[in-house]
């Protein structure tokens, strides 16, 4: 039973590694939508969310390097992730901010919800788990803020 620490770090690794590369799409996400979309607002909240999510990669990253690992460098072109961008960039082509509110939110559903698994599992332990949980506040709170603005775009007062 000694030897699974080394399990435990591949494991560990390769459970980073892939919210890492959940992130960059995340990133990338963000960065798309700021550039496309027509709302000033909208792309400053896109920017400064992009820039939060490239800080998570950056802090899992070095958990990775600490571990002894190699980083994921690019995100991932996984079916539903991919598909999500592909929908968020259809939706800011037709400029319809609830569409692209909407892609948003649930690109962040599917974000939260890597974390959560992450953190559910048994493949995190000590500093490793302490780092995916900092990096999960701001995931949870990008999560809040598209919530909030879709449900203000919802809402009958907004012009």
């Amino acid at each position: 039973m000694t030897d699974h620490s080394d399990h435990n770090h591949s494991e560990e690794i390769s459970t980073l590694n892939t919210l890492i590369a959940t992130t960059i799409d995340s990133v990338t996400g963000y960065e798309n939508s700021a550039k496309d979309i027509d709302n000033q607002r909208f792309a400053e909240i896109f920017r400064q969310r992009a820039d939060e999510r490239q800080q998570v990669v950056e802090d899992l990253r070095n958990e990775v390097r600490r571990l002894g690992g190699d980083p994921e460098d690019s995100g991932s072109f996984m079916g539903k992730t991919h598909q999500r961008f592909e929908d968020l960039k259809a939706a800011i082509t037709g400029q319809d901010e609830q569409a692209v509110i909407n892609e948003v939110e649930r690109g962040e559903d599917y974000l939260k919800e890597k974390f959560e698994t992450a953190l559910n599992s048994d493949a995190l332990s000590g500093e490793a788990r302490s780092v995916v949980e900092r990096c999960y506040q701001s995931v949870r709170s990008g999560h809040d803020q598209m919530s909030q603005l879709k449900h203000g775009l919802e809402s009958p007062s907004n012009a």
